[in-house]
């Protein structure tokens, strides 16, 4: 039998691993609450996800009339509260997630996080949801200097899974960017939070559904 040709799969983790869309949506307009803007749509909230809860904020309240004056400052600590008590209301894994996962640690490939939500935060969401004891690395967006597009953060995966040939699977143009600096391939999912037609990310490959990533994985 042929070696599985990855030692490890890392994934960003909203929108790629988890749709947390709802809880998202929820923290943002709680945060506009406080100063009586009006809610956002979650589809607005959408493309704002993927550069970390700050900057999520930051475009909520472009969105939503403007940036007054040290109003990020002041609501961001309000929306983290927030978010971290209801972190796991609306939020789900993506279909097929579990089953690609077993198929992964059955195949003895190393799996990983690397996310620009903070790391405290993401581990909370994955052990709420039944998946943080299955990731050999969480690598959030405070847990380095710099976050991801920056490649160090996908080094730090790999470093910390072991080493050996490795991917990444994402939704973003910062997880494209990040794994194509890192010397890795990507993959892109075509169901996340997209700011754009997912063919134009860049990624080196594409699916559709989860249950496409090993058979995919195991030709490349």
């Amino acid at each position: 039998m042929n070696r599985f040709p990855f030692a490890i799969v890392g994934f960003d983790l909203d929108g790629t691993l988890v749709d947390t869309l709802g809880d998202l949506a929820a923290a943002v307009n709680h945060a506009l609450a406080l100063i009586d803007r009006a809610p956002l749509a979650k589809a607005s909230v959408r493309p704002m996800i993927g550069r970390g809860a700050r900057h999520m904020l930051e475009q909520g309240l472009l969105a939503s009339g403007g940036v007054p004056d040290g109003a990020v400052d002041r609501l961001y600590p309000e929306l983290l509260r927030f978010y971290e008590a209801h972190i796991a209301v609306h939020s789900r894994v993506f279909a097929g997630v579990p089953a690609a996962l077993d198929r992964l640690d059955t195949l003895g490939v190393h799996t990983a996080v690397v996310t620009n939500k903070a790391e405290h935060l993401a581990r909370r969401l994955l052990d709420e949801l039944g998946l943080a004891d299955r990731m050999a690395a969480i690598v959030g967006g405070d847990t380095l200097n710099v976050r991801k597009p920056a490649p160090e953060p996908i080094h730090a995966m790999v470093e910390r899974c072991g080493g050996g040939r490795a991917i990444f699977v994402g939704d973003s143009i910062y997880d494209v960017t990040a794994a194509k600096h890192a010397g890795l391939p990507s993959i892109a999912v075509s169901f996340g939070f997209l700011d754009r037609p997912v063919h134009d990310l860049g990624a080196d490959h594409v699916i559709d559904h989860y249950d496409e990533l090993v058979p995919l994985l195991a030709g490349l």
